[in-house]
């Protein structure tokens, strides 16, 4: 660097001696050379200074606070570029590569995640210190998929937050600009218009006067939790709002409720809203550029975003509680000042059936305690053991008892043709049967020779083979008798020969 001013200080001498021959021979003094000297000196640090300046500022702190589950750290690790995520506990870190196009410069920023159990919350004083709160910006995530916890975690970490600031002992003039700046960026938020390159302006620039430096007054419910950092609340997994609809019945009255009641507390802390899906890719891409544009100034032309109801975008300073209220109009069964808690409610978790662990019992004590309990147990009859005492669905079997058959009437087979099971003396009722069915079969209506006697006996039993088809024992014994009086034909024959001859 010095061989290179002397260089380029010789040469301007030179020109400058050149051009003090053509003017009239008159050269330049030592004196106006020295001063020259001193001008280049200051023009080239002036040089390195604004260069310098024009750089990304390091040092750049993300922190991120969030339940378990919220997908904090599966955010951070998106807007990285990373495709897989490793989680960790604690305290996690991370970076983001950030590329200034302008200025064809690179920087990192810095991403701290906080572990969602309080137990961990003393490891901030790593995170955040008085010298870095300054280049800080705080993210509270809420997890849209739980809607019922996303107000007690904003709460929650929120006066976390306050709490270690707190504890830092900041001097009270340096916490006052740093919540005067904040009310300044909210009150100084200009809405793009036509998509042109419009970002917020701070109106205390080089060139303002001292009536744009005033800090006007600010509306109820705004800002009165002024925490002195940029904050920014992101509700993830907004996927979940059609299983929403689905499964638990939730209807726009619902999450109008759940919108209004993010939209106030991010008016109290000064805070912009994001809706976005990590699954859908949804609103990622803006949340990049706002948190480069609240970290490092970058320009920023998205509009605010109200109309879709998974995809909300409300940056800092634009919304207040008129345009809150148009979401109350919508309310039917519910009112605004109403507990978030009391309208969203947490379903009620469903019991596991197999809570409790049940122990196997050892195989040989199992059979054994079966051996015993079949052991006590008293003998039951088989089917074998009451067939005996079953009647028979047809007539006892009378083999070798022989005469005319007559059937008077069914009546007394219908009547004892399905004997009671319950009868003790089953054999004996069967041979009380066999007996009267024998003693119909022996009576006679006629002589034995006589024709009508035996056709009537013949008769009878035929009527009541057909009567009863199903009876062996009955066919049996007509069949008997109707041999006895076939094998009898001389004798027939007999009686009949004298009465022919009289003829």
């Amino acid at each position: 660097m010095s061989f290179f001013v002397a260089g380029r200080s010789g040469k301007m001498a030179a020109e400058r001696r050149l051009l003090g021959a053509e003017r009239g021979g008159e050269a330049a003094g030592p004196e106006e050379e020295e001063e020259e000297g001193q001008s280049l000196w200051s023009s080239i640090l002036s040089e390195v200074s604004t260069s310098a300046r024009s750089k990304l500022p390091l040092g750049k702190n993300i922190l991120v606070f969030g339940e378990d589950g919220s997908g904090k750290t599966t955010l951070m690790a998106k807007l990285q570029g990373a495709e897989q995520n490793k989680k960790g506990r604690g305290l996690e870190y991370l970076y983001l590569n950030i590329h200034d196009e302008d200025r064809d410069d690179h920087t990192r920023c810095n991403v701290w995640i906080l572990d969602g159990d309080l137990y961990h919350k003393g490891l901030l004083k790593f995170a955040l210190s008085a010298d870095s709160i300054r280049e800080t910006l705080a993210v509270f995530v809420g997890d849209m998929s739980r809607p019922w916890t996303i107000m007690e975690s904003l709460l929650k970490w929120a006066s976390v937050l306050r709490e270690h600031i707190d504890k830092l002992r900041i001097p009270p003039e340096i916490l006052r600009d740093l919540e005067q700046k904040i009310v300044k960026d909210f009150q100084e938020y200009v809405e793009p218009e036509g998509g042109a390159s419009v970002s917020p302006q701070r109106r205390g620039g080089p060139g303002a006067s001292e009536d744009e430096n005033i800090i006007l007054p600010l509306g109820d419910n705004i800002l009165t939790d002024n925490l002195g950092i940029p904050v920014l609340v992101v509700c993830t997994k907004c996927d979940a709002v059609s299983v929403l609809e689905k499964e638990h019945d939730y209807r726009d009255e619902h999450f109008d409720f759940i919108q209004s009641h993010i939209r106030r507390f991010c008016l109290q802390y000064g805070s912009a809203l994001v809706y976005s899906s990590v699954k859908e890719e949804k609103n990622l891409d803006l949340l990049y550029k706002y948190i480069v544009h609240k970290t490092y100034g970058f320009h920023f032309n998205s509009p605010a975003s109200v109309v879709e109801k998974d995809a909300v975008f409300i940056p800092a300073g634009w919304d207040n509680n008129k345009k809150i209220g148009i979401l109350h109009e919508n309310f039917t069964t519910v009112k605004p000042e109403d507990a978030y808690e009391d309208f969203i409610v947490m379903p009620p978790v469903r019991k596991l059936v197999h809570d409790k662990e049940v122990a196997a019992e050892d195989e040989q004590v199992f059979l054994m305690k079966q051996q015993s309990y079949l052991a006590k147990q008293p003998a039951t009859p088989t089917r074998a053991s009451e067939s005996p005492a079953r009647a028979p669905t047809g007539s006892p079997r009378t083999g070798g008892r022989a005469g005319p058959t007559t059937t008077p009437n069914a009546s007394p087979m219908a009547t004892v043709k399905k004997p009671d099971p319950n009868i003790k003396n089953a054999a004996a009722s069967e041979g009380v049967l066999a007996s009267f069915f024998n003693s119909l079969l022996s009576k006679k209506t006629g002589s034995p020779g006589s024709p009508g006697g035996g056709g009537g006996g013949a008769a009878v039993a035929t009527q009541g083979a057909t009567k009863k088809p199903g009876q062996k024992p009955v066919l049996t014994n007509v069949q008997e008798e109707l041999d006895r009086m076939t094998h009898q034909p001389d004798t027939l024959l007999g009686n009949s020969s004298p009465t022919e001859n009289e003829a």
